[in-house]
């Protein structure tokens, strides 16, 4: 029996002239919306019923991270040249299962948990994470290695090297199995 080859192009949507740009090394759900001003860089992967909304400002993902299933990622209105109202997310980033990513900064490295919220003004420096469920306020800044956890988040603890790489083990792992995901898509 002769199989049809389905192609499934990723859900990408302009806004007001803004398309947006995706890597051909990057991956992205077809069930994700990504809309107008958004670029996606290599090796990143967006998930399934994620909704990256760059109408009033920009969304930049960097290479290898990765936005987990049902997450929303969206802008504040502003400049679209001004960092403070756009969302930058970084190289290596992790963003659990559906959590808001509102107006931010997450450097590389950062990871947020699953049902998350960061909310604008908010960075989340290098290698830094918040914990499941937990709501970064806005302009709040969690530093470096540091773990931050509750509504509203505070800091809990400094990881130490030995704890944070456990956490580095997500992104690359996405990586791998978002083409996996891409080649079961193709046939």
């Amino acid at each position: 029996m002769d199989q049809q080859v389905a192609t499934v192009l990723p859900p990408l949507y302009p806004f007001e002239g803004k398309v947006p740009v995706v890597h051909a090394g990057a991956w992205v759900a077809p069930t994700a919306a990504v809309i107008g001003d958004v670029e996606i860089a290599e090796g990143a992967n967006i998930w399934y019923h994620c909704v990256l909304r760059g109408d009033t400002n920009i969304i930049r993902i960097g290479p290898r991270s990765n936005i987990q299933d049902g997450t929303i990622v969206h802008v504040n209105s502003g400049r679209a040249t001004s960092d403070n109202f756009a969302t930058i997310v970084g190289a290596d980033v992790t963003v659990g299962h559906a959590a808001i990513i509102h107006a931010c900064q997450l450097e590389d490295r950062a990871f947020v948990g699953m049902g998350a919220t960061v909310l604008d003004g908010a960075v989340i420096e290098e290698g830094g994470v918040l914990a499941a469920g937990s709501v970064l306020p806005p302009g709040k800044r969690i530093g470096r290695l540091e773990l931050w956890m509750g509504n509203p988040a505070k800091l809990l603890r400094v990881l130490t090297p030995e704890q944070r790489a456990g956490f580095d083990r997500t992104a690359p792992h996405y990586v791998e199995l978002s083409g996996r995901h891409r080649a079961s898509l193709r046939r």
